[in-house]
């Protein structure tokens, strides 16, 4: 179920980090276990995505570089630096993305003009954004998919598409530094990986047939939930 969410709008550790919590997880372990398989999840809805046709191959490498670069930084930072600020200040953030996208234009897939070159978004918006996804992680799709949308004018089919290949970038290196820490339950890693491939061919094949307004509606409630949830757990 995470990697059907997960593949559509983002938000798929709003189920899977407390539920291994109430396994007995510790919260470390946790974090880490569930970068595996995000991983998993997020690279099989990319991989759907770019099949289809949804990811621009010519201009994603800077982004990739960038996501990749900011997703190692973040996982080093984690037990550096104290995450309370961003647990504060994310669900600021995610109600914001909702509210976009739920008063923007009824056609989502309206190009617009960019308002920033490829390169530009790449080390000013995909390195901070894969920063925040190696360090915390909720809402990362979110932040990508909005960012994607006003600073690239990309419809929100290939703002989703190029947000899967740049989540998959940064869980990897993510993921690789959280194996050096041994913190990995390996048993519950394998078993949810192969959930949330599953869950992500099944999501990215619904949020392609059914296009951008249902991404859109989405986008809005997942944000919207993920967001409360945090608050919650404040």
């Amino acid at each position: 179920m995470a990697g059907v969410v997960d593949a559509i709008a983002g938000g798929g550790g709003l189920l899977t980090f407390p539920t291994l919590l109430l396994a007995g997880l510790s919260p470390i372990q946790a974090l880490a276990t569930n970068k595996i398989q995000a991983l998993a999840s997020v690279a099989s809805s990319a991989h759907r995505y770019t099949q289809s046709g949804a990811v621009d191959r010519r201009t994603i490498r800077t982004k990739l570089i960038s996501s990749t670069i900011g997703g190692g930084l973040g996982a080093l930072a984690v037990s550096h630096f104290d995450s309370h600020l961003l647990t504060k200040i994310a669900p600021i953030i995610l109600i914001g993305v909702a509210l976009f996208f739920l008063f923007s234009q009824s056609r989502p897939n309206h190009f617009r003009r960019p308002l920033l070159s490829e390169h530009a978004f790449a080390f000013s918006v995909a390195l901070p954004i894969g920063f925040y996804d190696g360090f915390f992680g909720p809402g990362t799709g979110s932040l990508y998919a909005t960012a994607f949308v006003i600073l690239l004018g990309r419809d929100l089919t290939t703002a989703t598409g190029e947000t899967k290949v740049l989540n998959t970038a940064g869980s990897f290196v993510a993921a690789l530094i959280f194996l050096w820490s041994g913190a990995i339950v390996w048993s519950a890693a394998i078993a949810m990986s192969l959930g949330g491939i599953v869950g992500g061919q099944i999501g990215a094949h619904i949020a392609i047939k059914w296009g951008a307004q249902f991404i859109r509606i989405a986008l809005v409630a997942i944000s919207i939930l993920l967001a409360l949830r945090l608050l919650v757990q404040q």
